[in-house]
């Protein structure tokens, strides 16, 4: 037990590690994801500004927007760690850690998920001030959605991990998704109800009842967190499948100590 605990300590001493030696990159990001924010306030506002009267629209675009952030950080972690690695030539090194890969995978994710949850709430404050509007953050029920709602986010991120150690440059389909979790966000479930059962959308409709309206968790409906947590882990099934298929793969072709 001790040398799992030491591995977890030594992802979150990494990726500190990583954030302060490169305070400018980590910065600079915090800064892009606020002007991206800016300008979808601003062309929206300038677009329909009687329809943000009623505050609806705006409050929904800040928190799907949060939702979205977290959602890429939490997609690229994984892929975009393990394309470091192949890099840099110590990929196969993680892989006879005593501890298993799987292990420090999961570490690393979790460790990249609490400091995303820093990130974004630093910037949620910086948008509520910016837009005047001001949401419930009630931790007990926005936490466990967010969590529920990056289930599916992380199966997809698990499996172009393991596309990426096969293919080794996976960029341009791996960007792609980014846009994909637009849509599903924005998905209405009243006029598509089948979207309930991908990533994000029910969980970005949860989010928005808790957020905006204030509702509690234990007030929605049972059979929407049902939903919710059922598509996360399926979803998350899924990708951990592709990746122990990819990687006996890799292992096959000997991939995994070359670029």
């Amino acid at each position: 037990m001790q040398r799992y605990f030491v591995a977890m300590r030594a992802m979150i001493a990494r990726n500190l590690i990583n954030m302060r030696r490169y305070i400018f990159n980590t910065i600079s990001g915090l800064v892009t994801m606020y002007i991206v924010f800016m300008l979808l306030f601003l062309g929206i506002r300038g677009i329909g500004g009687a329809a943000l009267a009623g505050g609806t629209t705006l409050e929904g675009l800040i928190v799907s927007y949060l939702l979205w952030v977290l959602s890429i950080s939490a997609y690229s972690d994984l892929a975009w760690d393990l394309n470091q690695e192949a890099q840099v030539g110590t990929l196969e090194q993680l892989y006879i850690s005593p501890i298993g890969f799987n292990w420090l995978n999961a570490f690393n994710l979790i460790s990249g998920l609490g400091l995303s949850f820093v990130f974004s709430g630093v910037l949620l404050v910086v948008m509520m001030l910016t837009t005047g509007k001001y949401l419930s953050v009630d931790l007990i029920s926005v936490l466990p959605l967010m969590i529920a709602s990056l289930l599916g986010v992380y199966g997809i991120g698990f499996a172009m991990g393991g596309l990426a150690l096969v293919f080794k440059r996976i960029q341009a389909f791996f960007q792609i998704f980014q846009f994909v979790f637009v849509a599903f966000l924005a998905l209405p479930l009243d006029r598509f109800p089948w979207a309930q059962f991908l990533p994000l959308t029910m969980g970005g409709h949860l989010l928005r009842q808790v957020m905006i309206h204030g509702t509690r968790l234990w007030e929605l409906p049972a059979t929407s967190l049902a939903v919710l947590a059922l598509t996360g882990i399926c979803y998350l099934a899924l990708g951990l499948i592709t990746f122990e298929w990819s990687a006996r793969i890799a292992k096959r072709k000997g991939l995994l100590g070359h670029y």
